[in-house]
């Protein structure tokens, strides 16, 4: 092995520490998106958080607005490449590369977030629809309520990451996070509809 070989082992990565998929460089990654709305430490974006917080702007208006259901149905889940490929973010292409080399510590917990972010507000549509269906204007801002709640719960989880704190994705802790009326109010009425 050469002095250079010696010196490239001895500061690579360990493959626990390397990003699924990714190249593996994130201290290198991290300091190209100084400056750049892309965190140095995490290689995410707050950005992508717009995607959510769609959903729960349009959701909030359908407790008042029954009729705006029809744009909030039109909602889908969106893969972080995606969100970026579709927007006006400058340093999009940055944004993707920086992210499939998220550090695993983050990429992980973030990634079973938006899981969940997209299973709740898949979820919610599907209830809040049978409420508004049933003519239950009550039920209706109710179920707008519990489900706009649960999501910012975990826009806010996610964007902690995102800043750079560190979480497991085990799904107790994250339930343990979460535990709340609004939550156990979402469970409920999720199974009711």
């Amino acid at each position: 092995m050469t002095g250079t070989d010696k010196q490239t082992a001895s500061t690579a990565q360990p493959d626990s520490a390397r990003p699924i998929g990714g190249i593996g460089y994130p201290r290198t990654l991290g300091k190209v998106a100084r400056g750049k709305n892309i965190h140095e430490d995490t290689l995410l974006a707050t950005d992508y958080l717009n995607h959510f917080n769609e959903i729960v702007m349009l959701l909030d208006m359908v407790a008042d607005i029954p009729e705006c259901m029809e744009d909030a149905r039109e909602w889908r889940p969106k893969s972080y490449a995606d969100h970026f490929r579709d927007s006006c973010f400058q340093d999009k292409e940055l944004a993707i590369l920086a992210y499939e080399n998220a550090p695993i510590r983050y990429r992980l917990p973030f990634d079973h977030l938006v899981t969940q972010m997209d299973a709740t507000a898949l979820a919610g549509l599907k209830a809040i629809e049978a409420a508004i269906a049933a003519g239950d204007e009550v039920r209706t801002k109710s179920t707008v309520s519990a489900v706009t709640g649960q999501l910012r719960q975990y826009i806010d989880l996610t964007s902690a990451i995102i800043n750079g704190h560190n979480m497991t994705c085990e799904q107790d802790e994250i339930d343990a996070l979460l535990a709340s009326e609004d939550v156990d109010d979402l469970a409920a009425l999720l199974k009711s509809s």
